[in-house]
């Protein structure tokens, strides 16, 4: 069975045992609650179940409960702790509106509590069943300065065993290689693998229904999106340019300022709170930091945040980024910086339009000159305005480098809708509680372990 068909029934078979979950939790809540089955509550209850079963759906597919392959087992616990609490709120929420007030609030909460209880045992059952039982087998293709760093992500990836057998694009191709993705359960193709070799091998590996995984080019990002047209009986892709279309702007605009007014509302008390603990740890200290950055089309602006850091912590330094263990950082700077909380007072740089709540982040000239020789399409960053959270902070980390934070950025302005935006924004949630996500620039040393050419890790 080809591995789509099986992901798809998976997807569908393990959403389908949340949802009922989630159905059961609340017959299971009323027994605990009055040791019945109340007929006036049950009324209540299975009005809203076409409702909560929705928003269930929504939030599951949201945080990819259902994918439990390239998940450890703190992963599960937390997506699903957050999935369950989006949903018991907006339950709540939706029991007021339809004023279905027989359905109490203890039961909800209880239902709550047991939905994430049974969700935990059987994801945890399940990946515990599954550890060491399935080997995955990896064909990896790259350069040999590429290859390292791949292994290293891969085996990051992928909750379950693998393993990678590497292939040195740079050397000979082997004639045999219809016979190693024959015996691969997986394709994952490097950057910088010439068009030749890449081609060879998507269509090698399709044609033997294994999934490539394919780090993409900036050139490949551009073509995403594009709409097919004709000269003629000629079939042709036409490129569109980078940026939003006038009505993406009047949508994203009205966006942010209804969602930034009542975000700016109810975060006031946390905003009194963290101008409170900054005066306390340094009274003469400035609560706000501001630093110029450059936002659409280059354009500079003030970008607002609290003060994590000493004052006047670049006299001496100089523009640099900020490292984990950096001795510049106060200690309510770095819970600020871990929570993220830091960047709340961007909101009012969102009202004034210099930002938007979602896209790329903002950059210093000085860093923007220097990734702009380094990479031809870091100026399309430019093309939308600076957000937030965005693509890059979502899938990627603090350390994730320049190219590849280029290349969600880019794959965002490419792939923009209001969807999207709402998407990046619950999962920004995931971004607040992973300590990963939010830590400086590490230093690290280099690996003394070469990868050589069809080495087998």
């Amino acid at each position: 069975m080809p591995e789509l068909t099986i992901r798809r029934r998976n997807k569908f078979i393990f959403l389908g045992i949340d949802l009922f979950i989630l159905f059961l939790s609340y017959p299971l809540a009323f027994f605990l609650r009055f040791d019945d089955l109340p007929k006036r509550n049950m009324d209540s209850f299975i009005s809203l179940l076409p409702w909560i079963l929705l928003i269930g759906l929504i939030f599951l597919s949201v945080y990819e409960l259902y994918n439990l392959q390239r998940r450890n087992k703190w992963d599960v616990v937390r997506d699903i702790l957050v999935a369950n609490t989006f949903i018991v709120f907006i339950t709540m929420a939706f029991s007021f509106i339809f004023r279905e007030f027989a359905l109490p609030r203890s039961i909800i909460v209880i239902s709550f509590g047991i939905s994430i209880f049974l969700m935990l045992v059987w994801k945890l059952t399940f990946i515990w069943f599954r550890k060491g039982k399935n080997v995955d087998r990896v064909l990896l293709f790259g350069p040999k300065k590429d290859l390292s760093k791949l292994v290293k992500e891969l085996r990051g990836a992928f909750s379950t065993n693998i393993e990678i057998t590497c292939i040195n694009t740079e050397s000979s191709i082997k004639d045999n290689i219809d016979q190693l993705i024959k015996n691969a359960d997986k394709v994952a193709i490097a950057p910088n693998v010439s068009e030749a070799i890449k081609t060879k091998v998507i269509y090698e590996s399709i044609s033997k229904n294994r999934t490539v995984f394919v780090v993409p080019s900036a050139y490949e990002l551009i073509l995403s999106k594009s709409y097919i047209t004709s000269f003629d009986d000629s079939m042709v892709l036409a490129v569109r340019p980078f940026g939003l279309t006038l009505d993406q702007q009047i949508v994203k605009r009205m966006f942010d300022l209804v969602l930034g007014c009542i975000s700016l509302l109810l975060l006031s008390p946390l905003f009194l709170l963290t101008i409170i603990l900054i005066k306390l740890e340094d009274p003469k200290g400035s609560i706000f930091y501001g630093q110029k950055r450059l936002g659409r089309y280059n354009k500079e602006f003030t970008v607002l945040k609290f003060r994590t850091m000493i004052e006047d912590a670049e006299k001496n330094t100089g523009p640099v980024l900020a490292s984990s263990d950096d001795k510049r950082i106060t200690k309510i700077g770095k819970f600020l910086r871990l929570t993220r909380i830091d960047e709340l007072p961007q909101f009012i740089n969102v009202i004034n339009g210099d930002m938007s709540i979602v896209g790329p982040r903002p950059e210093r000239e000085h860093f923007i000159k220097q990734f702009e020789k380094q990479h031809e399409t870091y100026k399309y960053r430019s093309t939308v305005k600076p957000g937030i959270t965005g693509v890059a902070q979502v899938m990627g980390k603090y350390t994730t480098g320049v190219e590849d934070k280029l290349r969600y950025d880019l794959y965002y302005i490419r792939n923009y809708s209001i969807f999207l935006d709402i998407l990046l924004l619950l999962r920004t949630v995931i971004v607040v509680l992973d300590k990963s996500k939010s830590e400086g620039a590490k230093k690290t040393k280099k690996s003394r372990k070469e990868i050589r050419d069809g080495i087998t890790f």
